[in-house]
């Protein structure tokens, strides 16, 4: 037996909570269910517990827009960013939509039918459920592994070896001299946090990574909510926000060499005098070429400034029983090793997808307007910014399909499919990041073209203006009636 409904969401993270808003405002009516393979509703807000877990862009443009981020917080805290998520399902009522610990297997698309088949697994049974969308709001973080590359010796090393990803909750590092590996968002938030109560931390990195701070109060935000109301001013300051973060990165695309000395002078300005600025906060590559990191209120340059955090620039040899020996011949002793060293990526979850009983490669497939693939007819997903807040773009992937649905309704269409048959259409990373984690699987990745609607969205207002206003019926989508014996099936 399956269970049918219109809509079958992916994923009770940010993204499938805020389309299950977007969706419950525009259609009252239909029918829509949540799959989630956690407990929890939240995603990656639920998934990372490390020390210090927090936004790494600020929450009047990572919250929802519809629904007011309150707390004076601006940089927020994982578990309150996770609380958020729920606070907003349960307000929607959306529990009762929402099945948890199902993890999705696979989907399988039928023309005859006019519909996906969803298989999933809970408590180790396999469940199907039927519908005529699929909304994956996956995101694209595999949950189950991270990535950890192969160090020589390591089992050699005496101490804890801890990835950020399964971080053990009765970890005591109190007094323990702790090497984390790594130069990212997640080795930059864990540093301070274990620095107040480790022995000493140091952060070893291969290259640096842009840093800046950010304050983790918004000062103006609480003044203008006294005097034109919560919401108007939640609207005003999100917007501000979006302008600044979009002014920041073309400044840093479009003038690279002065951005760099920008960022250089504040930190410079942050850490101790004559602190080697140059080997340890100038990265190889231009600002924004991969994510900037924000501290707030400056608390790595302070762990730094107390003597309480270091950080070494070199590379490992080996480990050693006392810890990890340097290709510069310098020994770091720990007790604790944490390997910040990145994500591993999946598409979709990883469900396979299949089309009237093919098999459907996702590396072969083109992303139409970054938000659904060639060839899967009746399916969108969300991938939010790499440059911007993730929510930003997930709010304008669930406008366009609401846009999309609402053109299917006037006209009794049962079936939408993006055709890409333009042969002067080439294809071009779907995303346009050199981070390490991208590169490692951008193979496995859909693509994006050489040309609109198959290239990327510029900026989030571009993508305002292509995704809220653009002509649905583009030549490019194809929209086709549901059978006859699918709609007199619906009707009884």
């Amino acid at each position: 037996m399956s269970e049918h409904v219109d809509v079958l969401i992916i994923g009770a993270g940010i993204s499938g909570i805020g389309a299950a808003h977007h969706l419950k405002e525009a259609f009252p009516q239909r029918d829509f269910l949540i799959l989630e393979n956690r407990e929890r509703v939240g995603g990656t807000w639920d998934l990372f517990k490390y020390p210090g877990i927090r936004s790494d862009s600020d929450m009047l443009t990572l919250g929802f827009r519809f629904r007011p981020w309150t707390d004076e917080k601006i940089i927020a805290d994982g578990a309150d960013i996770r609380q958020y998520v729920e606070d907003t399902a349960k307000d929607g009522g959306y529990f009762d939509r929402i099945r948890f610990g199902h993890k999705v297997i696979s989907a399988e698309w039928s023309t005859e039918d006019n519909q996906w088949t969803v298989h999933a697994e809970h408590a180790g049974k396999p469940v199907t459920f039927t519908a005529q969308f699929v909304h994956s709001a996956t995101g694209y973080y595999r949950y189950d592994e991270g990535f950890t590359p192969e160090f020589a010796g390591i089992k050699d090393f005496k101490g804890q070896v801890i990835h950020p990803q399964f971080w053990p909750e009765d970890l005591d590092y109190t007094g323990k001299k702790v090497v984390i590996i790594g130069s990212g968002a997640t080795a930059i938030t864990i540093v301070p946090s274990m620095a107040d109560k480790a022995e000493h931390v140091t952060m070893l990195q291969r290259s640096p990574t842009y840093v800046m701070s950010l304050p983790q109060k918004d000062p103006v935000a609480p003044y203008l909510s006294k005097v034109i109301g919560e919401n108007v001013s939640y609207k005003l300051s999100r917007w501000r926000n979006v302008l600044m973060s979009i002014l920041i990165y073309q400044y840093s695309q479009r003038a690279p060499k002065s951005a760099r000395k920008l960022i250089r002078n504040f930190n410079t300005k942050w850490l101790p005098e004559g602190y080697d600025v140059d080997t340890h906060f100038n990265p190889r590559y231009n600002p924004w070429d991969q994510r900037m990191c924000l501290v707030p209120n400056g608390d790595l340059f302070r762990s730094i400034r107390q003597g309480k955090a270091s950080i070494v620039t070199d590379h490992i040899d080996s480990f050693t029983e006392k810890g990890i020996k340097l290709k510069s011949g310098e020994e770091l002793e720990a007790d604790i090793v944490v390997t910040a060293t990145g994500l591993n990526l999946l598409p979709l979850g990883g469900m396979e997808l299949s089309v009237d009983g093919e098999r459907v490669d996702l590396s072969k497939s083109f992303a139409y307007k970054a938000m659904m693939l060639s060839g899967l007819p009746n399916m969108v997903f969300t991938v939010g910014y790499t440059n911007a807040s993730w929510t930003l773009k997930a709010d304008l992937v669930s406008d366009y399909f609401i846009r999309l649905v609402k053109h299917m309704d006037a006209n009794g269409y049962g079936k939408f499919e993006p055709v890409q048959n333009d042969p002067s259409v080439t294809p071009v990373p779907l995303l346009d990041f050199a981070a390490g984690y991208v590169q490692r699987a951008i193979d496995v990745f859909p693509k994006a073209g050489s040309k609109a609607p198959w290239k990327l969205g510029a900026s989030y207002l571009h993508d305002v203006a292509t995704l809220r206003r653009s002509k649905i019926d583009d030549g490019i989508m194809r929209f086709s009636k549901a059978p006859a014996r699918n709609k007199a099936a619906a009707a009884s």
